[in-house]
This record gives structure tokens, sequence and C-alpha cells, in this order.
């Protein structure tokens, strides 16, 4: 008989018509399979001529019974349950050989057989060649490699007598019938696993990557991996920090924390490490060791922490993205589960694959919203402190203000330097009003406790009122401005003071970069569900290089001609915050020399 190797050790099933103590367990056979092999246990029964006859099916170092046919009390008690392959090997070596069937008379039995699973309660008849109740008579399943994949074990012989040489041709006939069977049904169960692992797998890790969080992706994926691994439980362990700063930790299934001991979670990011540098999976069991480099006494521990939660075996398998290990996960199988396959293990190499991925797009967008969240919070407090300084600034100008006055008030003649001198300080007086005013409203516009409340606004008078109130500096200028607006009213969402604020500083910067004797038009129209504002004049322009920081605060031009201009640099901006406040948009087209072009678009009302 070829050596055996049982292969990866799980516990499965046994076969109580075999040595050892029984206990049951859960069946992985389909139905199909089961209901074949129970036709072809029938068969021997009714045509061979015996009272029992029982099927099993190898399942790592264990047999599992999976058909039985002939007697009630003998299904009740085999059925679903396991023996160890290594006792049965041991007594085929005083076996008879009958072809495919072994008999092993009861006077040769250890002495381990004489209380193994279901004995039959009757008396040998008186013949020379009468069936005794012990006896027992298998046949040894094996592929074409020659490794044992089942067997099949018959009892009561009808007539009392062993089976004569006729009876043994017909048995081995369906012993080769039941080896076949054996065989499609193990590799039907082989691609079975691995199509349902594989998409399992696949689904949990494309339902989890699409989650922004680290913590959501892994809630997300673990129930999935459980099941398509057909595993007892599933725990996660990441290494390093996310993105908010958080080190690695071990997420269970089921949100409920792993105990794992500090010494564990040590070795296995070890282990994880020298897995992912070799790209394999380990298996752990009593029969199994993790790597060569985790040292006997580590393994015993490992070993004791799993036996201590119920686990027979694990399949520890690393997650990584390029070369870069990022952690483990761990999935279970119970004492009595069946074996891992190399589906499995394949599979779960990929998974490790795809959740490193993940893991990076998750850190990576932890690393993000933390970024948003500071910037937020040095933005609000950039605010805060505008509005402070803003408003401390008003008493000191005012006062400056008041003072000018009086001076210019109570003194008859002032000297012509102190004259040009006092020009100058209301002149910087004025300015720092303007700066003051600008900020004030900046930091308005742009405080997220400051809601805009919106309410159906008419621009049409507004632009008049804008044109109105500049017309003496366009005068100076000699320019024309031009309103071009239907004669229906034109109304948008929003604040009324901050809309006219838009318009005003628009049209102002218009006359003020635009040379004299040309022309300004500003038009105003519906489009669909929106309001478009647009100020065209034909001024000085704006180069590629100035467009690009036109909004941000204090930005001034680099062109000498618009430097020339007097400016605070936040008008642009006040207008820019004013229209994204309204979910609007505003859209530039300059070209240096040729003027320029502000369209804004703001949400209709009705």
């Amino acid at each position: 008989m070829p050596e055996h190797d049982p292969g990866p050790t799980v516990d499965v099933p046994r076969d109580a018509a075999l040595p050892g103590v029984a206990t049951s367990s859960v069946s992985w056979v389909d139905d199909e399979t089961r209901e074949v092999l129970h036709l072809i246990a029938e068969g021997i029964t009714e045509l061979v001529g015996f009272g029992v006859a029982a099927i099993s099916i190898a399942r790592g170092d264990e047999f599992e019974v999976v058909a039985v046919a002939g007697s009630e009390s003998a299904r009740e008690q085999l059925l679903g349950s396991r023996s160890k392959i290594e006792i049965l090997l041991v007594e085929l070596a005083r076996a008879d050989d009958w072809g495919m069937f072994k008999f092993i008379p009861h006077d040769r039995l250890g002495n381990d057989m004489t209380t193994w699973g279901w004995v039959p309660d009757v008396e040998p008849i008186d013949a020379p060649d009468a069936w005794h109740p012990l006896d027992m008579l298998v046949a040894p399943l094996h592929d074409q490699d020659g490794a044992l994949r089942g067997l099949v074990a018959i009892d009561l012989p009808t007539d009392g007598l062993r089976p004569s040489q006729s009876q043994r041709r017909l048995l081995n006939k369906y012993a080769a019938q039941t080896g076949r069977a054996i065989l499609v049904s193990l590799e039907r169960e082989v691609l079975t696993e691995q199509l349902e692992t594989a998409r399992a797998a696949r689904n949990a890790v494309r339902d989890a990557s699409a989650e922004l969080t680290l913590s959501t992706l892994l809630d997300e994926c673990q129930p999935a991996l459980v099941r398509g691994f057909r595993a007892r439980g599933m725990w996660i362990q990441t290494f390093g920090e996310d993105g908010a700063g958080n080190q690695g930790a071990i997420h269970s299934n089921g949100g409920f924390d792993v105990a794992v001991p500090p010494a564990l979670v040590s070795i296995a990011e070890r282990a994880a490490g020298a897995a992912w540098r070799a790209q394999r999976v380990d298996l752990v069991s009593r029969r199994h060791r993790v790597g060569t480099e985790i040292t006997e006494a580590e393994t015993n521990l490992i070993l004791s922490f799993l036996e201590g939660i119920g686990i027979g075996s694990i399949l520890f398998v690393p997650i990584g993205s390029g070369q870069e290990c990022l952690g483990n996960f761990v999935l279970t199988r119970g004492l009595h589960d069946p074996a891992w396959t190399r589906a499995s293990t394949d599979v779960a190499l990929d998974v490790g694959h795809d959740l490193g991925r993940a893991i990076v797009n998750a850190r990576a967008y932890e690393r993000e919203q933390q970024l948003v969240r500071e910037l937020q919070a040095l933005d609000s407090y950039k605010s805060q402190l505008i509005a402070t300084v803003s408003h401390e600034l008003k008493t000191p100008i005012t006062a400056i203000q008041g003072n000018l006055e009086l001076l210019e008030q109570t003194l008859e003649e002032i000297d012509p330097d102190a004259r040009q001198g006092l020009d100058a300080i209301d002149r910087g007086a004025r300015r720092l009003v303007r700066v003051v005013e600008d900020l004030l409203l900046l930091a308005k516009v742009g405080d997220p406790g400051n809601p805009l409340i919106p309410s159906p606004v008419d621009l049409r008078p507004i632009v008049d009122d804008v044109r109105e109130l500049t017309a003496v500096a366009a005068q100076r200028r000699d320019l024309t401005v031009v309103v071009e607006a239907p004669p229906d009213p034109v109304v948008a969402i929003g604040d009324s003071g901050e809309l006219d604020r838009v318009v005003n500083n628009l049209v102002s910067n218009a006359v003020k970069y635009t040379p004299e004797g040309r022309t300004i038009r500003v038009t105003l129209h519906r489009e669909a569900d929106e309001i478009v504002l647009s100020c065209i004049d034909e001024g000085i322009g704006i180069s590629p290089t100035d467009q690009t920081r036109l909004f941000d605060e204090f930005f001034r031009s680099t062109n000498p001609q618009a430097l020339a201009q007097p400016g605070t640099g936040l008008g642009l901006t006040i207008v820019d915050r004013i229209v994204a406040r309204h979910g609007g948009r505003i859209e530039v087209e300059s070209e240096l020399g040729a003027g320029s072009t502000f369209r804004v678009r703001l949400p209709a009302s009705g």
C-alpha cells in the first residue's frame, strides 16, 4: 500500500465504524454528492447482500461518514461521525487482501478496535465461514497519485457468512464505482470553494474599497470575508499610523476587540513582514508552523492561545502594498471544521494585496481629512483674528479722523507744510477705513457661523444704483458705462447687501483699470436656472499668471499699471467669497492690453 500523507491537519467528522472517539460536525458534502453515494451504498446492501454499508470521505487526517444504507440505527450513529485515518492504516497491515476490499478477522483486531463505532447485536451462525460481529471489511479508495481519498465499510452479510469469491468480485466493482464518485465529489467541492471564495473575496474588497475611512473599510470587508472563506471568525491587525495619528490596532468582525496578548502581537508583526516578503500565506495548527523565523516557544504560545479560544487552525495572511507590509488578517476555523485548501490560500494572498491597496487609499483619505480639519481650524482662527483686529482698528482710526476735523475747525490758519501733512494723514486714515471695512466684510462672508439667509433679489435696480455711484469717477476718466438688461425684473436668490457689494466691486475695478475714453458694459440676463451678470471692460487686462491668484487675499497684480492704482487687494476676494456663499460661480476671461470680462453666475429665483 502506498505511504499515506494526510495533508494539512484540521478536525473533521470521523467514521464511527472505525476506531476513535466519535464526535459530530457539520458536513460540507453537497446534497447531490450525498445522494449519489447513498444510492451506491444502497446498491451494496440490496444487490450484494449486506445489512449495512457506510461510505466515508477523507478530510485531512480523518474520515467523515457521508452515506449509510441498510440499518436506521447504524445510520443514526454513524452519519456525520469521524475517525482517525492513521488508526485504520495500522489495522490494514494485518488484513487479508481481497482486491480493493481488505478483510480483518475479529481475532486480528487491535485492542482499540474492539470498542469502535457501531457493532451489530447479532450472534454468529454455526458455520466454518460464519461472519463475526467484529469482523471488519473495508475498501480504502485512492486517487491516481495514491492518496487515500475515501473508504467503503460493510457489515452484516444477509446469509451470515463471509463473502464468497463471486460476492467479492461484485463488491470490488462497487468499490471502484464509489471511488470514482468520491473523486468527482472532491473535485467539484474544490472548484466550488474556489469559485465561492474568489467571488466572495472579490465582492468584499470591491465593496470595502469604496469606503473612505479605515475603520469603516475594515468593518465592511470582514463579514464578507468570513462568509467567503467559510471561517469561524476573523481579525485584522494593522501596523503604523493612520491619518488621524492613531497607532495600528486589531479589528475583529462584529466590532468586538480581540484580546491578543502583546507578545503575540509582536510575533504576528514579525511573521507578517516575513510572509509578505516571501509572498506566502501561513497555515497554523498543531501540525503546521508559522515560518522558520518563529521559534518553537513562540509557536507553542500561539497554539495555546488558539486552543484557549476554541480555534483549531488559522490562515495567517499578510496585508501589504508594494514593498511595505501594512498588517495581516487571520481567518479561523474550529477544531472540527474542514481543511484549508490551496484555493483558499491563493485567494487569501490576493485579498491581502487588495486590502493593502484599500488601506493605503483609506489612510491617504484620512490624512487628507485631517489636513482639511487643520486648515479649516486655521481658516476659522484667521477669520476671528481679522475680525478682532479690524474692530480694534476702528476706534483709533475714528479718533484720528475726529481730531483731524477738530484741527481744521479750530485752527484759523494752517501752515502749508502742516496742511500737507494733515492731508496725508487724512488720506491714510481713509485708506485704513477702507481696509478695515473690507476685512470686516471678508470675515463676515467667510464665517460659517454667519449663514446666508436668502431671499429674492432683483439685480436690475442694484446695477443701476452702482452705475450712478460710479458715474463721477467714470466721467473724470471720460468712460462710458453701458447697462444691458431686460425691462423685466432679473431676480436671483441671495442677500441684497452682499450682491450689491459684488456689483459695486466689479464695476469699480473696471472704472479703475480702464484707460480714458473707453467703454464698460454691464450685462444682465437669465440662462435656464441661472442669473448671469457680466462686467466687460476695455482695460489693461490681466496676465495668465496673475489670473491664477486673482482671488487670493491681499493679492495685487504684478502689472505696473495696476500697481499704480490704490487698492487693498481684497475686492475680488470678497466677490469670490460672496458668490461661492450664494452657491454661484465666477468666470474670468482676460488678455493683457485687451480688457477683461468677469462673469458671475447665481441661482435664479423661481
